[in-house]
């Protein structure tokens, strides 16, 4: 604390912060109270607009330490030697939702890694799925869409959500997941995170790889059931946000270990399906987990507003060694993210101290827009080229090149292939989760209009016929 007085934003010393300035005891209040419009302006400002998706969340800080090589496969600096560590940002989040959500609703959930490197801020942007519910970027505000409210009702509606699946078969792979307890997490330590998105890794000599990241919690994978979500949500919707708090004060600090699945370059023509379909994952038994390192989250934020309400990610966001790939719905996310910041935060975003680099300094010619509260590049050059010749562009950001071919059009995917991987993941669940799975589902469907079920149900009897009978069986019981 400090003994200095308190004062406007301008530094400038307040008289009275209990009485406004008035004409009189009695009379009008005058507009040249300046202390209290300045406060009531303020006050009236405090809420930036929440997220469009992710809106509810918690965050804490940490380290990555590396514990295995990986350099034959990419040059980024913060990999570049076992027992490295770099300080990181991870938020976790559900994704439709908003702010005063229940932490424990069925939802997937974000799960988003900044990296503070010294070549500039990493930010691993995914979920706690390896999947997704759609793959291509023109349908994703539609996606959001049916997981809000309905826009005459104003209420969440499952018809929307369930006309919308049935309709989109690439969605029951992930639709078999969040319905699935792990839909349900016991918090956010007990879930695994993945990239989900195929990126690329480069490494010293120019070669490229194609590469797919796996979060798996060192604290062991455990979800609520349905009945049990639905109750804690009543006695503290914020749950989650709670544990991930106390578990770090109480210094049991949550852990996940980084492991990678590497696909050569050439592999991506002749996978047995398109590899940088966000619906499907690649098998193990063709591309095994390699581990990489350790996450650990060992500081809580001082200040929620400033550090996990502002912190802003991006899939953009990526350093020497790591790139993209033709994902399509990682390219669209490359452009919306950003996009979303600069409207919620404001064109300087990356300058919030959550944000800005730590291990590094920005160096550029962006200059001025709102907020700018740095010394906005001082006397220094904002165009390029100029005759300091700094800062200048370097040949190790070269981004992964990779040959493209074909007209210019809107395709689909060829794959239609929409049920062979959530079969073999309704093979592998054991029994009390598929008879969960099913009962998941029917509470659900309950809700819904009956020809959507229908058509719904012709998805699950492709999937598996045991799931549609179980399904069915929920629903009579109904």
């Amino acid at each position: 604390m400090t003994d200095r007085p308190m004062t406007r934003e301008t530094g400038a010393p307040v008289y009275d912060d209990q009485h406004s300035r008035t004409a009189g005891p009695r009379g009008p209040v005058t507009l040249e109270d300046v202390h209290l419009i300045e406060k009531l302006a303020h006050f009236n400002r405090e809420r930036i607009p929440e997220r469009v998706v992710h809106a509810k969340g918690a965050g804490a800080y940490g380290y990555f330490e590396v514990t295995h090589d990986v350099t034959r496969y990419t040059q980024a600096a913060f990999l570049s030697e076992i027992g490295k560590r770099t300080e990181v940002f991870v938020r976790f989040s559900t994704v439709g939702g908003e702010q005063g959500s229940a932490d424990t609703e069925r939802d997937p959930r974000g799960f988003a890694v900044k990296f503070y490197t010294e070549e500039g801020n990493y930010d691993l942007v995914g979920n706690n799925t390896p999947v997704f519910f759609i793959r291509d970027p023109l349908k994703f505000p539609d996606f959001i869409h049916t997981q809000k409210r309905h826009p005459q009702t104003h209420l969440k509606d499952p018809n929307m959500m369930w006309d919308f699946w049935s309709l989109t078969p690439e969605s029951m792979h992930q639709v078999l997941i969040l319905f699935s307890n792990r839909g349900t997490p016991y918090g956010y330590r007990h879930m695994h995170g993945f990239g989900s998105h195929t990126f690329s890794w480069t490494n010293g000599d120019g070669q490229v790889v194609w590469v797919k990241y796996h979060f798996l919690t060192d604290q062991g994978i455990r979800n609520f059931r349905r009945h049990e979500a639905v109750d804690m949500a009543g006695r503290d919707p914020d749950f989650a946000t709670r544990d991930l708090f106390d578990a770090i004060e109480r210094k049991e600090y949550p852990s996940w270990t980084l492991y990678v699945q590497i696909m050569p370059f050439e592999d991506a023509e002749r996978y047995t399906f398109d590899p940088f379909d966000v619906t499907k994952v690649w098998l193990h038994g063709d591309y095994p987990l390699i581990p990489v390192g350790k996450l650990v989250l060992n500081r809580n934020p001082q200040n929620y507003f400033a550090e996990v309400e502002q912190a802003a990610f991006s899939p953009a966001h990526v350093v020497p060694g790591i790139g993209f790939s033709p994902d399509k719905m990682l390219q669209g996310r490359l452009f919306a993210y950003g996009d979303a910041h600069r409207y919620r935060l404001g064109a300087n975003y990356n300058l919030l101290p959550v944000n800005r680099p730590h291990a590094s300094t920005a160096q550029n010619y962006q200059r001025d827009g709102a907020m700018r509260f740095d010394d906005n590049g001082g006397s220094s050059p904002n165009y390029y080229p100029n005759r300091l010749g700094h800062p200048a562009p370097t040949e190790r950001a070269r981004g992964p090149e990779y040959p493209v071919q074909g007209l210019v059009g809107h395709y689909e995917y060829r794959d239609r292939d929409f049920y062979t991987q959530p079969r073999k993941l309704y093979h592998v669940m054991p029994e009390h989760e598929r008879a969960d799975l099913a009962d998941n589902l029917a509470a659900s469907l309950r809700q819904v209009d009956r020809e959507i079920v229908e058509r719904q149900m012709v998805h699950f009897e492709q999937i598996d016929a045991d799931l549609a009978r179980r399904v069915s069986e929920g629903l009579r019981k109904a």
